[in-house]
């Protein structure tokens, strides 16, 4: 079984430009440090970076996006504080496309919809709970998915985000019976063998925030058995 406590590792480079830096994540990654103390992801990438580029100092990083730690697949940083800010700005706007894939075991309600709940965050539990309906302190959720593969006994469903919640696709699957695989917070009645979840950020798509031209990254279609049971492109 992998431990968060394996020695850390550079990931894939997806892609790389002197504003952006966008890495193929690990389950067992840290997008940013936290209480734990475990060597974070935008740490190695600037580690990565001072070597590259053999830069003396504090090297700039940006957190532009951060996927939950059990998740893997495609995350970007910015390498300047002019597309941080103008990145921030496309994901609060809903400018960045963003998709996702999934392994659940039960069957959506259709093979392919729209899900809409309200998300409220409980930050002691880490978790957030989905509503039908408003309820205070809560932010209204928008995805979009469809049943993308088959196997004998799971489905792929391929995300789209329409909104950036806490948890959103964790908590909103779980809300339709549909928790992701090894999600055991969200209610999945086994974790995955390397602790992560089978939730992969597959791809981003936006306008790129100083060149001005559409980019896409997309990460590789993630490793393992039950993956591969499924006969999946975009």
């Amino acid at each position: 079984m992998n431990s968060w406590k394996e020695k850390p590792v550079m990931p894939e480079v997806l892609y790389e430009d002197n504003h952006l830096i966008a890495l193929n994540k690990k389950s067992s990654d840290l997008s940013q440090g936290d209480s734990t103390g475990d060597p974070s992801l935008d740490l190695r990438v600037k580690q990565y970076l001072a070597a590259k580029y053999d830069k003396p100092g504090e090297v700039f990083l940006g957190v532009v996006h951060r996927l939950d730690r059990p998740v893997s697949g495609v995350i970007l940083y910015a390498r300047t504080s002019k597309a941080l800010s103008r990145m921030n700005e496309m994901f609060r706007q809903s400018l960045v496309k963003r998709t996702y894939l999934a392994i659940v075991r039960e069957c959506p309600p259709e093979d392919e919809g729209v899900l809409i709940h309200f998300l409220k965050r409980n930050k002691k539990q880490n978790k957030s709970y989905a509503y039908d309906r408003e309820v205070a302190g809560s932010k209204k959720a928008i995805l979009s998915y469809r049943i993308a593969g088959r196997s004998d006994s799971y489905y792929l469903l391929e995300i789209e985000l329409h909104s950036g919640r806490h948890h959103q696709i964790r908590a909103q699957l779980a809300a339709t019976g549909c928790p992701v695989k090894g999600d055991v917070k969200y209610g999945y009645r086994r974790a995955n063998e390397n602790r992560g979840i089978s939730l992969f950020a597959r791809k981003l798509e936006f306008l790129h925030p100083v060149r001005k031209v559409t980019a896409g990254i997309t990460a590789p279609f993630p490793e393992g058995d039950l993956w591969r049971k499924f006969n999946y492109e975009t």
